[in-house]
């Protein structure tokens, strides 16, 4: 067994051993929100947004980037669990500027072995086989995070199953200080209507 696998379950048994009523929190969200933010592992939406367990929706992906199936999961929030209110949340330093997709695709090409980033960009010194499927596949990475924020933001709003009365909200969460900072621009894509 990997010592990281031996971790995670006694970290699970310690909270097992306190988890007290917590298996009678309703499936809706007690606040009412969903926020869509990246997998990074240094955003903690908890913490940063002041979240108890039951109190939001939280929908994570590479970017925080609003794909079919983050905006698939914020409709099913919405329309089946009742929230009225989103927030897009991206952050600084984001590992999503640091590629294209052709540079993916390239990565992914050579070997599927993890990739290494020098000063010079991404590389791949393995001499594994890889798969040209990473070629067609749209990574969704970007260069801006305030405009890739107002950009998903804007995609949530003009989805037609997204309804005009749910305000959308756009941050970036900066890692050098923990601050949610504002994109005027993306709020104001986001106005309910």
């Amino acid at each position: 067994m990997s010592q990281i696998r031996n971790e995670v379950l006694e970290a699970n048994a310690a909270y097992v051993s306190n988890f007290g009523s917590k298996g009678d929190l309703t499936i809706p969200p007690a606040r009412q929100f969903a926020v869509l933010t990246c997998m990074d592992a240094r955003l903690d939406p908890a913490k940063f947004a002041g979240l108890a367990e039951g109190d939001a929706h939280v929908i994570r992906n590479a970017g925080g980037r609003a794909s079919d199936d983050a905006i698939r999961s914020l409709v099913i929030s919405y329309k089946l669990l009742g929230t009225r209110e989103w927030f897009v949340i991206h952050h600084t330093n984001c590992g999503m500027a640091t590629f294209t997709d052709e540079i993916m695709g390239d990565l992914l090409e050579s070997s599927l072995e993890t990739a290494a980033l020098g000063e010079s960009g991404w590389s791949d010194d393995h001499d594994h086989e890889g798969s040209a499927e990473g070629k067609s596949i749209d990574w969704l990475a970007f260069t801006d995070a305030a405009n890739a924020v107002t950009e998903d933001v804007r995609t949530i709003r003009n989805h037609p199953l997204v309804p005009a009365a749910i305000p959308i909200y756009g941050f970036v969460y900066n890692v050098s200080t923990g601050a949610l900072e504002e994109v005027a621009e993306a709020t104001e894509a986001g106005q309910a209507g």
